[in-house]
């Protein structure tokens, strides 16, 4: 990864954020800064939070204390209409990619542009369709459905969905779950791809050390609630904490 130039801006500010569903507790005091134009990889393992945090930030769960601020909002704080208006500005890409088997390729990426931007015309619309599916390497398939497709494929067809509304913030929940290893090596380029074509500040869940090393300028290692480190990929791992070298042992990264 190139090295980070921090611009001082703050994308998005987790401030002692607590969540917990009964006994179970979640986060327990997490705090983290991302910088404008920055990839941050949360990395850990299956349930220890990732998930329950970007919920969080896009509105769809609340936290029980603390602050998650994106964009300069407070997100438990907004009304239906500021989080909806929020959460355009926010991309989602989800770990089963979440396209509309019934639909094409051109439908799906057709779907939340017609919804959400008005008097769109039929020429901008292609046009708006073929530039993202040419984006992600994939304009020969505007015809097909997801049936069709790989899921390397489906994969990349479901960030190009994310990004035809030209986001200022992309989350990945876990891009390369799934995958074999020349097409997570494919998907940790088109991460970092995407950052410098749209110039957008990403977020990227991962238990994958592979896509945290590839992708992430900073990593930040969620474990017990907290994070329990956070820097460059090798600064995390360059410790003697017994239980960032376990997980990284676990992941067999040489």
């Amino acid at each position: 990864m190139q090295e980070m130039i921090n611009n001082g801006e703050p994308v998005i500010e987790i401030k002692d954020l607590y969540k917990s569903f009964g006994n179970l507790h979640v986060l327990q005091g997490v705090d983290l800064t991302v910088e404008k134009g920055e990839n941050v990889v949360v990395l850990g393992r299956s349930g220890t939070g990732k998930s329950v945090l970007i919920k969080i930030m896009v509105g769809l769960l609340t936290q029980d204390r603390g602050e998650c601020i994106v964009l300069g909002r407070e997100v438990s704080k907004l009304n239906e209409k500021e989080l909806r208006d929020l959460r355009l500005k926010i991309g989602f890409s989800f770990q089963n990619s979440a396209l509309y088997d019934s639909m094409t390729v051109r439908e799906n990426l057709e779907f939340p542009l017609v919804r959400n931007v008005p008097n769109l015309s039929r020429a901008e619309i292609n046009e708006q369709v073929e530039y993202v599916l040419d984006a992600v390497g994939l304009l020969q398939t505007i015809n097909q459905v997801p049936s069709e497709l790989s899921g390397g494929q489906r994969k990349r067809i479901g960030i190009a969905r994310t990004l035809i509304l030209k986001p200022e913030i992309m989350l990945y929940d876990e891009p390369t779950a799934g995958l074999d290893p020349i097409t997570c090596l494919e998907i940790n380029e088109l991460i970092n791809e995407v950052k410098e074509k749209y110039h957008t500040t990403s977020i990227i869940i991962t238990h994958d050390l592979t896509c945290a090393r590839e992708t992430g300028d900073r990593v930040a290692m969620l474990l017990d609630g907290k994070f329990l480190k956070t820097g460059t990929f090798e600064e995390v791992f360059d410790t003697d904490e017994e239980r960032i070298k376990s997980f990284y042992d676990y992941n067999f990264i040489q």
